[in-house]
């Protein structure tokens, strides 16, 4: 059988993996990837990418219902649920194929197939079960990302409980749907059904949704949901489901009591998985930990010439995070001395309406470090732009160190903050203070001077409210 020796093999195309291969070519190095689904991986072909689309469509459907409020008037308004998934895969393909063209522009050989690691600087590629190809590698990035967690006794099917893939390519829109978790995952998936009509409850077992943000924001978003019409249940269990022959009966506990709850529609959105399976990781020596492969700072393993990068080595499972890991490993493998990745420094964007991003630490866990803190608060109520947008539903929090002036923690709820979060993460990134933050002049008139605004009010300065 054919053997081929490159000096790196990544195994995964999706954002960490082909991110990497990029940069090893670019280091001069000899480089391949493996691939067994879709060059781009979830995040291009069914996360990221297709679901902003999604997301995009509702907007306008949203703003086709609202028209009123912009001096507008339109009748009939409707839409091609089929255009409208349509559009979404397209613009995947666009992106995935691109992907293909950035490997071959920069000389990386793409093998199609499932790797497994066969020995030292070793990995065996098969297709359809059949051996195609040995490939020897003195570097092996593994990248091979996640997939959606099943609950127990709540598999999804397709048709009546979907996961995120089913929940993007709908061939009929449900009267009615619920969503079990409000992770960004689940969050985005309500908000796209309900602005595109669909009655929406949203079940999380924790006590306030998008949970891993910062509290006030958790609960003004929950504010702005349930104001659109959203059936919101914390603290909320569910018990068990039960199978009709186009609806689902969910059995849902909350506060000491019980009740049925029936829908078109569940979507099962409480967390992935790591894809650890197949990859031969125990015969080879390298470590997992709750289905997630343990590394460094730089993605090493703890085998002599195994990484692993992006949603296989574990939270935050993010494509920009994958992508950032895939050239720290990259660079520190060709001796560039990288700094290692400070998951402080990574941003958390989810895009719902209103949408939700933050950086660095949240209040409680300043708080829980220790750390005296200053807190600003600038509501877009206040903000010109957003006013004159039709757009005034937001809030911008910020969190200093009393003592020092490091900016711990930026928190944003609003019409795209998703957008301006980079603002604060730059910030973060370069260690500026207050003082820098203060004098940094912001356009006028723009949304972003919320967060000049949000920095002021940390120090008792702000101007405009």
């Amino acid at each position: 059988m054919a053997e081929q020796s490159f000096d790196l093999v990544v195994v995964g195309g999706g954002p960490g993996g082909y991110v990497a291969a990029i940069r090893a070519a670019q280091l001069g190095m000899k480089t391949a990837v493996v691939e067994r689904e879709h060059l781009g991986g979830i995040c291009l072909n069914w996360g990221c990418i297709p679901t902003k689309a999604l997301l995009r469509s509702s907007e306008i459907s949203h703003l086709l219902h609202n028209l009123g409020e912009f001096g507008f008037s339109a009748d009939n308004i409707r839409f091609d649920l089929d255009k409208v998934v349509k559009r979404s895969r397209s613009v995947a393909k666009q992106l995935a194929t691109g992907v293909g063209y950035l490997l071959k522009k920069n000389k990386v050989t793409v093998f199609d197939g499932q790797a497994k690691l066969a020995g030292k600087n070793t990995l065996a590629v098969e297709k359809d079960g059949k051996l195609v190809v040995t490939l020897k590698a003195s570097h092996i990035i593994l990248a091979t990302g996640a997939r959606a967690r099943d609950l127990p006794g709540i598999e999804a099917d397709g048709k009546l409980i979907w996961n995120y893939k089913h929940a993007m390519v709908p061939t009929t829109m449900p009267k009615s749907i619920l969503v079990i978790g409000s992770g960004a995952i689940g969050i985005e998936f309500a908000s796209f059904y309900l602005n595109m009509g669909a009655k929406v409850t949203v079940i999380e077992v924790m006590d306030r949704v998008l949970p891993v943000e910062d509290e006030e924001i958790s609960a003004f978003a929950r504010k702005a949901f349930e104001k659109q019409g959203m059936v919101i249940h914390t603290s909320a269990a569910v018990k068990g489901v039960k199978k009709g022959a186009d609806n689902v009966t969910v059995t849902v506990e909350a506060g000491g009591k019980t009740q049925d709850i029936t829908v078109d529609r569940v979507i099962s959105a409480v967390g992935i998985v790591g894809n650890v399976e197949n990859l031969g990781l125990e015969e080879a020596g390298v470590k997992v930990d709750r289905t997630h492969v343990v590394v460094d700072g730089f993605g090493r393993t703890g085998v002599e010439g195994i990484y692993a990068i992006g949603d296989l080595a574990g939270a935050p499972w993010l494509a920009h995070k994958a992508s950032h890991e895939g050239v720290i490993c990259v660079e520190a493998i060709a001796g560039k001395n990288p700094h290692p990745l400070d998951v402080a420094n990574i941003p958390g964007c989810t895009y719902c309406r209103p949408q939700v991003a933050s950086v660095g630490m949240t209040e409680a866990k300043a708080k829980a470090a220790g750390r005296a803190i200053k807190v600003g608060h600038f509501p877009f109520i206040g903000n010109g732009k957003a006013i004159a947008m039709g757009e005034p539903e937001g809030m911008v929090k910020t969190i200093f160190d009393a003592k020092t002036g490091e900016m711990l923690g930026a928190h944003m709820v609003g019409a795209e903050v998703t957008e301006m979060i980079q603002g604060y993460v730059i910030a973060r990134t370069l260690e500026t203070t207050e003082a820098e933050l203060m004098h940094t002049v912001f356009p006028h008139p723009t949304v972003s001077e919320t967060m000049h605004e949000a920095v002021l009010d940390a120090y008792g300065q702000a101007i405009h409210f």
